[in-house]
């Protein structure tokens, strides 16, 4: 039996969806795969930051950590890293099986930004407001990116 060109036309409206869909999620895992590689260069830095103490290796010549300074707020950055971060992959996660949109994209991407932006301001300052700022942007991207996920679960159809 002939196809009609409607019923064409939408197998290849159909095959269009999904091949956006697949590129869709395969761009909301990028953002997550930068947090990640954010998150490994931190132990890096730390473990730089700490050589001095754990294996004598570039000590001062009076044997004190010439990275005494940061090696706190490094640690601390670090450790920030696994809070609110959580909720960005629970939603990315979540959001790759509902078809991310566009705007939970760029959210994500947002939401990285202000990662690499906070760990900066954190590790390379003392100044707590404008990391309060920063933080914010932070936050909101993941509650923007969690509002968009609670808008998809409610549109999608049942499986």
């Amino acid at each position: 039996m002939l196809a009609t060109s409607q019923e064409r036309s939408g197998d290849a409206g159909q095959s269009k969806r999904q091949e956006n869909g697949v590129i869709m999620s395969q761009a909301l895992i990028v953002p997550m795969a930068s947090h990640v590689a954010l998150v490994t260069f931190l132990y890096a830095l730390l473990t730089l930051a700490r050589a001095p103490v754990v294996w004598s290796i570039g000590r001062k010549p009076d044997g004190s950590n010439p990275w005494a300074a940061v090696e706190h707020r490094i640690s601390a950055n670090l450790s920030n890293q696994f809070e609110w971060p959580l909720f960005f992959h629970a939603a990315c996660i979540v959001m790759l099986h509902l078809q991310p949109s566009p705007a939970a994209i760029a959210l994500a991407w947002v939401f990285v930004a202000g990662r690499l932006l906070h760990s900066a301001v954190q590790i390379l300052t003392e100044n707590i407001r404008l990391r309060g700022v920063v933080f914010t942007v932070n936050f909101l991207a993941v509650l923007g990116l969690w509002v968009l996920v609670v808008v998809a679960a409610g549109t999608s159809p049942v499986a």
